[in-house]
């Protein structure tokens, strides 16, 4: 299971492709509070992310309980589904958290 977690590089990008334009922040009047909870939201994405890969290196080591995989299990999906329910009161998906960071790639890991 931890391997659907693991991080895959993207492949190089093309030297003779236009570059895309990169997805920035607008930082006018009428959307920066709307540009910082979007920002909190994706950093706690990101921090619900590293936490989970971090359970599962744990639960993979048989470090913990059986009792203690199932509390960790349900406080993970329920942080999971807390996150997607503050997204859909503002207006967002947890896809669109994922910030573009140019030759980077994206933020976070597709497919969670």
């Amino acid at each position: 299971m931890s391997r659907a977690f693991r991080i895959v590089q993207a492949p190089p990008a093309r030297q003779d492709a236009p570059a895309r334009p990169a997805h920035r922040i607008r930082a006018d009047r009428e959307s920066v509070e709307e540009d910082l909870l979007k920002l909190v939201l994706t950093l706690v994405e990101l921090l619900r992310q590293l936490i989970e890969r971090q359970a599962l290196r744990r639960v993979d080591a048989g470090g913990l309980t059986d009792e203690q995989e199932e509390e960790l299990g349900a406080t993970l999906l329920a942080l999971h589904d807390s996150l997607a329910d503050l997204c859909a009161e503002h207006g967002y998906s947890l896809e669109d958290l994922n910030l573009d960071l140019g030759p980077l790639g994206p933020l976070l890991p597709r497919g969670d």
